[in-house]
């Protein structure tokens, strides 16, 4: 049986393959109607692959699921962070879960402490004799992630620690495409005569902020224009750096930061030394939280489909577990730039 596409859908429908994709990954810019008769339309052609449709077709006709396979075993979710859920990743492994549910898997999550990471020592929580596999969310200690490869299961990270020094980890890894959008909104900019560019985040962080800043820079460079470093503020705390940004003879006149929540506190903090977004400077984040949009003014982001990234998620790992040989691969899915009112040019 051919395998049916988002093209396939489109052509059935008479609209764009980018509206198909925009409908199952639940993006913003497409009518409720449109939506719901995009999904419609890929259930009744056999289009399975993401949970969103699985979930209409749950509220529709529960007998039209497919049964669980026989169980499986325990995927591991190892965080050293609480994932609330602003976090992207919570609405991805909400997704994950459905999708390696109907796999056999359960999903355990396990907190990584700081004491853990002290004592290079796992939670009390985890055993390994019932772990299949691990998925690993806001884990960017090198050593402790060098650990977790050596447990002898398949292991997955959602992004991972900085590779600033090119040292990678021998795991798979999926990250969100953290520098097509970054190096279009730069491009952006530089068209519309906003050459002062900043960035604001701590690129060690996490391999994401780092690739969302190289990113950045790249850009710049490729378009010959100067990097201004009086205007690269390296911490994800603003309230260290409002001060230092409130004396500069003159300020940048975009700043891409490097999520969400670093460009809500940016815009915050700027209105408390008397400068306006827009007005006086333009603001990027990045993950299209769910409060971007209620920001005032509403945030400027880069939207990351968590739908795709835990049906790869759930690939990779489950692969991994049928060919554990493979070479570590590395994954990022598309993301895409959603500009609102923080960039507005007039």
């Amino acid at each position: 049986m051919k395998k049916v596409t988002l093209q396939d859908i489109a052509d059935e429908l008479g609209i764009s393959r980018n509206t198909v994709s925009k409908a199952m990954n639940n993006s913003e810019g497409i009518a409720a109607s449109t939506r719901e008769k995009i999904l419609q339309k890929a259930v009744e052609m056999g289009y399975k692959q993401f949970s969103y449709v699985n979930s209409l077709l749950e509220s529709k006709d529960m007998t039209s699921l497919p049964a669980p396979q026989q169980y499986q075993g325990e995927i591991a979710l190892m965080t050293s962070s609480f994932l609330s859920q602003s976090h992207f990743a919570s609405t991805m492994l909400d997704k994950f879960q459905r999708e390696i549910s109907q796999a056999g898997y359960t999903m355990n999550t396990h907190r990584v402490t700081k004491e853990n990471l002290r004592t290079m020592t796992f939670p009390y929580t985890f055993r390994k004799d019932l772990v299949k596999a691990v998925i690993c969310i806001e884990m960017f200690d090198f050593d402790y992630d060098t650990m977790i490869c050596d447990l002898d299961v398949p292991v997955l990270f959602v992004d991972g620690p900085v590779k600033r020094d090119g040292y990678s980890l021998p795991a798979d890894q999926l990250y969100m495409d953290n520098t097509t959008e970054i190096t279009r909104f730069v491009n952006v900019m530089l068209a519309a005569g906003k050459t002062r560019i900043g960035f604001v985040g701590n690129y060690n962080h996490c391999q994401s902020f780092y690739e969302r800043y190289a990113a950045f820079r790249m850009a710049m460079l490729m378009a010959d224009f100067p990097v201004d470093e009086r205007h690269v503020f390296c911490t994800n705390r603003v309230e260290e750096i409002i001060e230092s940004i409130a004396d500069l003879e003159e300020l940048p006149e975009v700043f891409i930061c490097a999520n969400d929540f670093i460009a809500g506190d940016l815009v915050r903090d700027l209105f408390s030394i008397g400068k306006s977004v827009p007005e006086d400077v333009l603001i990027l984040g990045f993950d299209n939280s769910p409060e971007s949009r209620y920001f005032r003014p509403a945030l400027s982001t880069v939207h990351i489909h968590t739908q795709v990234m835990a049906f790869a998620a759930m690939q990779l790992l489950i692969s991994r577990r049928h060919e554990p040989s493979l070479d570590a691969r590395i994954v990022h899915t598309e993301t895409e730039l959603i500009l609102r009112d923080s960039t507005r040019l007039n």
